[in-house]
């Protein structure tokens, strides 16, 4: 984060009083990603495929309650001690732990001074907002489906990236959203273990790979790669309640010669349904019902209208709209910020 408001600073820009973090916000350490790396190597063949960033194990101290927030950081002596608590903890569980708290403790103090302009109440801030009328965009990480709670457990995030994780991470009521617009790429990814129904494997996998240069943000790791499955997507807005969809990267799927839909599933005992099934066996071994539609075969990177859209493009984004039940309102048909078509 300091390298970020360096740059800006470099560049023209002071972050401060532009940019808050929350005073509850939970902090993560490197003995986070300590015991990560120390829970996976436990997991042996059954491992989750964390990125090893200490993320599951900081929401671990979050629910056992005696993680650090940011506010603590204020009181040098409350911090010192809570934070000898989670290393002693973190010790006594794995053998093999190595951490040096009280150079961590020395180096948090040097921090404490730089972060503390930004430190601030931000649930009366973004209410505040609201009451006077402000526009408050809500940008989401991850997916549905690594919700923990919703997602394909185990295989998931340690968080609530669906819209309840924005009531709880923001303070704000749920009715206070107007506009839920749900962002889904015109095919599907996946990084790390887990179930995966309509993936796809060999040259069209490492086509669209490429295409869509599909590699994790923080890991670089190669995403796996799959079909729109609109079974999980139409799940998806059963949590969220979209109000609008945003089908991203469509340009991608321009030079295939045909496209498929995940429409259904068949189960193993030979029933079909388009309910996403919560035991991660049967997910694994479901068999996808497809629809084939055809491609358009033209680049369509710097289309900007819907009337410029090739028509088989178009078929493709109107039967999505009519699986989904939700208007497919803008369209990204390239990685710029101006490449978006906004549908009539």
């Amino acid at each position: 984060m300091f390298d970020e408001i360096d740059a800006l600073l470099k560049a023209g820009v002071d972050a401060r009083g532009r940019m808050m973090v929350s005073d509850r916000a939970h902090l993560l350490f490197d003995l986070h990603k300590e015991i990560d790396g120390l829970r996976e190597a436990e997991l042996s063949g059954n491992k989750i495929g964390t990125t090893k960033r200490g993320i599951g194990p900081a929401y671990a101290s979050k629910a056992t309650r005696n993680g650090v927030r940011l506010g603590d950081i204020r009181d040098a002596d409350k911090f010192a001690n809570a934070l000898r608590t989670l290393a002693a903890d973190a010790a006594a569980r794995f053998d093999g732990f190595e951490y040096d708290v009280e150079s961590e403790i020395v180096r948090y103090r040097e921090i404490a001074s730089r972060i503390e302009p930004f430190i601030a109440d931000t649930v009366e801030y973004v209410n505040d907002a609201h009451r006077n009328g402000k526009k408050i965009l809500v940008e989401g990480a991850n997916a549905t489906m690594l919700d923990l709670d919703f997602g394909t457990y185990p295989f998931v995030t340690s968080s609530n990236p669906a819209i309840g994780g924005v009531c709880n991470g923001l303070g704000l009521a749920p009715r206070k959203f107007e506009t839920i617009i749900g962002v889904a790429k015109a095919y599907t990814t996946r990084v790390g273990a887990g179930p995966y129904p309509t993936e796809l494997f060999g040259d069209v996998a490492d086509k669209l790979r490429e295409l869509g240069y599909e590699y994790g943000t923080t890991t670089g790791r190669p995403r796996r790669i799959g079909w729109l499955d609109m079974v999980a997507l139409n799940y998806a807005n059963q949590i969220n309640g979209f109000t609008h969809l945003n089908i991203t990267k469509l340009d991608v799927l321009s030079e295939m010669d045909e496209l498929k839909i995940g429409v259904a599933y068949e189960l193993p005992n030979g029933k079909t349904t388009t309910a996403f099934p919560a035991d991660i066996a049967t997910l694994e071994n479901v068999k996808v019902v497809y629809e084939t539609l055809p491609g358009w075969k033209t680049d369509i990177a710097n289309v900007r209208s819907w009337d410029d859209m090739p028509e088989n493009a178009k078929k493709y984004i109107l039967r999505c709209e009519e699986l989904s039940g939700v208007e497919c309102r803008y369209i990204g048909v390239g990685p710029g910020r101006d490449a978006m078509v906004i549908k009539p």
